[in-house]
């Protein structure tokens, strides 16, 4: 069976009243290059009638395709199902809220016919709102503070990638999932295109800088070792610090100046190094419960049902 040239994959969550307009305006834009296309549509356990929506569209043209997963996995994992199941040469991977408009597709295929085997999608200015704004540019600055991977805040998971990109992806076993992280990590040769960022089509986002956080420890904690080393050095600092304060005791109570025994030093010294030991452990035990995560080897993700696609995933 021949390869439709452009595959879009969506993650759909709360997209009941975008989901008609997402095909619709994707199909024009694909038009202009191509009819071989295919629109993979996935619902994350979306709680509104999204996948309702979704059926009726592929209904209406076998070329769009439906995935509804089993719960509410998150965005990342959508898009990981999605991918899986893409047989397209070029894959577009773009939010359902039509922040990303289909209309930038035709400027990415036409980048990434230049050579590149990947172009992001680089958001000129961002269309959020300010709140919104504000926690993602927090949000990838403590990421990289953290992790030494280097972000950029106006990318996030909107671009065109080649086949054996996605191909690679696919490969990578990770259970905690951040795709343009994941996706810088292969090292091909990659593009970016100034997008213009369109403002959400209906309702609002379900990141919060709570999530954010979350996300962004978590995808840390996956790709990196540096909290290792700040405890590392922290460990060090706190020890030259009491080596410090005990040389201070010594020479205070020889020149007379703590009159009475050290029972508030030594309170305070246990206290600071209890606390210090707890805070290097907990962060051991974080890794340690990353790596329980891993060695289950649960599944990423769990297709209750599907529409217009085979049996199994490419």
């Amino acid at each position: 069976m021949k390869r439709p040239l452009i595959s879009i994959v969506s993650p759909v969550y709360h997209g009941e009243k975008m989901v008609a307009e997402l095909v619709r305006r994707n199909k024009e834009s694909l038009s202009a290059i191509t009819e071989d296309f295919e629109i993979i549509l996935v619902n994350d356990a979306s709680p509104d009638n999204s996948w309702t929506e979704i059926e009726k569209q592929c209904r209406l043209d076998p070329r769009v395709k439906g995935l509804d997963l089993s719960r509410n996995f998150g965005q990342h994992y959508a898009i990981t199902a999605g991918l899986r199941y893409a047989s397209g040469e070029w894959i577009v991977v773009m939010d359902c809220d039509l922040q990303n408009r289909p209309e930038e597709i035709p400027n990415l295929y036409r980048k990434a016919r230049e050579g590149f085997d990947i172009v992001f999608a680089r958001r000129a200015r961002r269309k959020d709102g300010f709140l919104k704004r504000q926690s993602s540019v927090l949000f990838h600055r403590l990421f990289r503070l953290l992790s030494g991977l280097e972000t950029d805040s106006a990318i996030a998971n909107f671009g065109i990638y080649r086949r054996c990109v996605i191909a690679e992806f696919n490969k990578m076993p990770e259970r905690v999932r951040f795709f343009p992280v994941q996706i810088g990590y292969l090292g091909f040769k990659t593009a970016t295109v100034d997008v213009v960022h369109a403002e959400r089509a209906n309702g609002k986002t379900s990141y919060r800088l709570l999530s954010l956080l979350r996300l962004g420890f978590d995808v840390m904690l996956s790709n990196s070792n540096k909290p290792l080393q700040f405890a590392v050095g922290f460990g060090f600092f706190m020890s030259a610090l009491s080596f410090a304060l005990a040389l201070y005791n010594v020479i205070a109570k020889c020149a007379g100046i703590i009159c009475v025994p050290g029972y508030t030093t030594t309170i305070f010294s246990i206290w600071f190094i209890g606390g210090l030991l707890l805070f290097v452990v907990g962060i051991v035990g974080l890794y340690v419960g990353k790596i329980f995560d891993q060695v289950k080897g649960r599944p990423l993700f769990v297709v209750r049902t599907h529409v217009n696609v085979g049996e199994n995933a490419d």
